[in-house]
C-alpha cells in the first residue's frame, strides 16, 4: 500500500464533499497521508454547534438556491462558491504536523508565482502594495491517532455574498466589522489574472508529491463514482439529511410578533433537535379559540416549512368559516423561513 492517497472531487455538491471529508477524518487508514481537493458551489457552511435559523437568512438562501450544509467541526459560517479551492490534509500520529501541510500549500503557491507566508494559526497572507492580504484560511481537528487540516484558497470568490445570507450579530459586527474584514482579504486572481482551479489543483498535487518523494494516481470521485471509503454511504446519507443540517441545531426559543386587522399576535415556542416543543400564543383578538387550538397542535411538529404548512392546512380546515386565518398562515410561513 502506498503511503499517500490523493482524492479529487469532480462534484460541486457540498453535502457530498463534506461527507467525503468526514470519512477521511474518521475512517481512513492513519498510516496513509491523504490529500483531498474539492470545491463547493453556492453554499453556506455552518459550524457543528450553530443554529441555522438564528445565524442565517434561510428564506433568502432558499430563494437564491443556496445550500445550507453543517460540518462536523466547530467555528462560524462561511460562504463557498466556485471561486474557492478547498483542500484537506490528513495524516496519522505521530507523523501528523500541521506545519507540514501549511508548508505544502505555501510551496504550491510559490509554484504558481505567489509568495505567501503563514500568519498566526489559521491564515496565509501575501504582501501587496496596499498591505498584507489574506488569501487562505484554515481550521484543524485532532484525535488521539490522527490529525486533520482543511482550508480554502481564494481564487475568484465573491467576498461579499456571505453577508447577504447572515443574520448579523451586532456585537460580532462591532468587533469584526465587515468592511474591515473585506479590506484584509484578496483573491489570488487579482495577483495572477486568469488563475483557475485546475492550475491550483496541479500545483497542490505537485507540492504534495515533492514533499513526500512519492507520486500516486489521483482517485476522481463524485456521486456517480463513489469513493472507496469505509462507511461513506451512511455518512453521505446523514450529511444530506434535514435532521443533521437543521435538526442538529442547539435548543432555542423563538418569539414572533405581528398585528393584523383583527388583533395583535405573539407566538412563543421552543425548538429542540429541530422539533417544536412548548408553544404559547397571546392575542387581543375577540375570537381566541383558533389560536388556542393552533398552540395545542404545534408541539411535536418539525420546525420546517413543509411540516408547518401541512399543519396550518389542517388547522384552517377545522376553522374554515374564519377567512382571516389565511393571512395569518401566510405570515407565519414567511416568518419561519
Amino acid at each position: 500500500m502506498s503511503s499517500l492517497r490523493l482524492l479529487l472531487s469532480d462534484s460541486h455538491d457540498p453535502l457530498f464533499n463534506l461527507a467525503v471529508e468526514e470519512c477521511i477524518f474518521r475512517q481512513m487508514d492513519p498510516a496513509q497521508r491523504v490529500l483531498f481537493l474539492w470545491r463547493n458551489d453556492n453554499t453556506v457552511v455552518i459550524g457543528r454547534a450553530q443554529n441555522p435559523w438564528k445565524e442565517c437568512n434561510t428564506r433568502r438562501m432558499e430563494e437564491d438556491g443556496v445550500t445550507l450544509a453543517r460540518r462536523s467541526s466547530g467555528g462560524g459560517a462561511v460562504f463557498h462558491d466556485l471561486g474557492n479551492s478547498c483542500f484537506t490534509f490528513m495524516a496519522g500520529k505521530p507523523g501528523y504536523d500541521k506545519s507540514v501541510s501549511t508548508t505544502i500549500v505555501i510551496d504550491a503557491l510559490a509554484r504558481l508565482g505567489v509568495s505567501a507566508f503563514a500568519s498566526g494559526r489559521n491564515d496565509l497572507l501575501v504582501a501587496t502594495p496596499d498591505g498584507d492580504r489574506k488569501v487562505s484560511g484554515s481550521a484543524y481537528r485532532e484525535t488521539h491517532d490522527r490529525g486533520f487540516h482543511h482550508g480554502t484558497l481564494l481564487l475568484d470568490a465573491d467576498l461579499g455574498r456571505l453577508a447577504h445570507y447572515l443574520n448579523p450579530d451586532p456585537k460580532k459586527l462591532a468587533a469584526k466589522g465587515i468592511s474591515s474584514v473585506r479590506s484584509r482579504v484578496a483573491n489570488l486572481g487579482e495577483l495572477l489574472p486568469g488563475l483557475g482551479h485546475e492550475q491550483v489543483v496541479q500545483a497542490l498535487c505537485d507540492a504534495f508529491f515533492a514533499h513526500y518523494g512519492e507520486v500516486v494516481q489521483p482517485e476522481h470521485i463524485s456521486p456517480e463514482r463513489m469513493p472507496d471509503l469505509p462507511g461513506f454511504a451512511e455518512t453521505f446519507a446523514r450529511q444530506r439529511s434535514w435532521e443533521w443540517n437543521f435538526g442538529h441545531a442547539p435548543a432555542f426559543s423563538h418569539l414572533l410578533e405581528e398585528r393584523f386587522p383583527w388583533g395583535g399576535v405573539e407566538l412563543h415556542f421552543d425548538v429542540e433537535k429541530g422539533v417544536i416543543g412548548r408553544a404559547q400564543i397571546f392575542s387581543d383578538t375577540l375570537d381566541p379559540a383558533p389560536l388556542d387550538d393552533l398552540a395545542a397542535r404545534l408541539p411535536g411538529v418539525a420546525y420546517r416549512p413543509e411540516a408547518i404548512d401541512e399543519l396550518l392546512r389542517q388547522w384552517r380546515a377545522t376553522f374554515s368559516a374564519n377567512p382571516e386565518l389565511e393571512g395569518f398562515s401566510a405570515w407565519l410561513l414567511t416568518a419561519l423561513r
